[in-house]
């Protein structure tokens, strides 16, 4: 079963998407600013994670939390420091 990204706005994609880019972008990662998602693959392979444009229902869970968790935990940490700046 596909997993679709959903956001509970869906009117935020967009900014989310943009979001991601620059967080990634600042941590060092190549990102194509056209589709932020591809950034998945280079965190992949810079954990030793083979990732398939295909399909990656092979991939253990570990697997999945640890790019998924790059990512999202990136960008966790910049809205908590945004947040800190603007108290």
């Amino acid at each position: 079963m596909a997993k679709r990204r959903r956001p509970i706005v869906p009117e935020a994609r967009d900014a989310l998407d943009r979001f991601k880019a620059e967080v990634m972008k600042n941590a060092g990662y190549n990102v194509d600013l056209s589709n932020p998602n591809t950034v998945k693959y280079e965190v992949a392979k810079d954990a030793g994670i083979p990732l398939k444009d295909d399909g990656n229902g092979g991939l253990t869970a570990k697997e999945a939390g640890i790019i998924g968790g790059e990512i999202g935990g990136r960008m966790v940490r910049e809205l908590i420091r945004r947040a800190k700046e603007n108290l």
